[in-house]
């Protein structure tokens, strides 16, 4: 009876316990998401990147001019009843063309970031945890990519695809893996500050006492630094755009006839274009600057919001 009794208390902590954790994360997170509707550029930025990510998505699909068929008759049109933002080079119109960049440069942005996060925090999260000569090989793998110039290399590797002549529909997914690669080091190197910090934490002993392996372990540290993960990658969006738009822009990166905010703005290197037709590089330079700011600014009031330490 008494050992009944005594198993049944147990339950009941368990259960008690399970629930208090439960309770205390939901409020976390919820504390979070009030601390973050609070702050206006933040929510402005991420108002504004939903209805860019709309646009785009949808904005193609109620358009006529969505093949993108070169019409001679059309060419250097400037902006118009018909054509709102005018036509380029090839007499097709731009805003179809802007929306359809913009597909290609927000998922090279968002899938970029996706690879980047998994493989900075896998590594980090390693390098972290078992530290010795794990810690030494993937942070000195990480400080020799970080002391490259990223632009240099990506330029180095895009011109090595324009030599191997890489279609054009799977240049972007090079893209991608390029930039991605790039960029994992700082994400890493955040990562492994808080496993660092972690080990030492009361759970981790508790975690150990128990006996559980080192994977389950290596998830529970991970998830509890999904705040610092969250704010690096929301950052690393605008990032990646920014490196695709540069590559793009020197005939490295997406390359015609698959459109992207950069090799828009690289359709008027010429003085005349510059100057007399601004239609066709004012609105893909626009996007990229608004995309990029409204990134920078949900991404601060993330780190603000998920910040344990204010209280506002």
């Amino acid at each position: 009876m008494q050992a009944e009794t005594w198993s049944s208390v147990q339950t009941g902590n368990k259960t008690a316990a399970d629930h208090e954790s439960r309770t205390k994360a939901t409020s976390l997170w919820g504390t979070a998401r009030k601390r973050l509707g609070r702050k206006k550029l933040a929510m402005a930025g991420l108002f504004f990147l939903l209805f860019m990510a709309l646009l785009c998505v949808i904005g193609p699909l109620f358009s006529d001019y969505k093949e993108g068929k070169v019409i001679v008759s059309l060419i250097n049109k400037p902006p118009n009843a018909e054509h709102w933002l005018g036509t380029d080079q090839l007499g097709r119109d731009v805003l179809t063309r802007l929306m359809q960049a913009g597909r290609i440069s927000l998922l090279v942005g968002v899938v970029s970031m996706v690879l980047s996060v998994v493989l900075g925090s896998l590594l980090g999260a390693l390098a972290g945890y078992y530290r010795g000569a794990v810690d030494n090989i993937i942070m000195r793998a990480a400080d020799i990519l970080l002391a490259v110039p990223e632009i240099p290399i990506l330029i180095i590797i895009g011109a090595i695809l324009s030599d191997l002549k890489v279609p054009s529909e799977y240049r972007i997914y090079l893209v991608m893996v390029m930039i991605s690669f790039m960029a994992w080091p700082s994400l890493a190197r955040f990562v492994r500050s808080q496993i660092l910090s972690f080990r030492e934490r009361t759970f981790m002993l508790a975690a150990e006492s128990l006996g559980l392996r080192d994977r389950r372990k290596i998830v529970h540290l991970l998830l509890n630094a999904v705040p610092v993960i969250i704010v690096v990658a929301t950052l690393s969006v605008a990032r990646a755009i920014l490196s695709e738009t540069v590559l793009s822009y020197l005939g490295l990166g997406v390359v015609p006839p698959t459109p992207s905010w950069g090799n828009m703005m690289a359709a008027a290197n010429s003085l005349i274009d510059f100057q007399t037709r601004p239609w066709l590089w004012i609105p893909p330079g626009t996007a990229i600057f608004f995309t990029v700011i409204a990134i920078n600014l949900l991404g601060d009031g993330l780190r603000d919001a998920l910040d344990p330490k204010l209280k506002r």
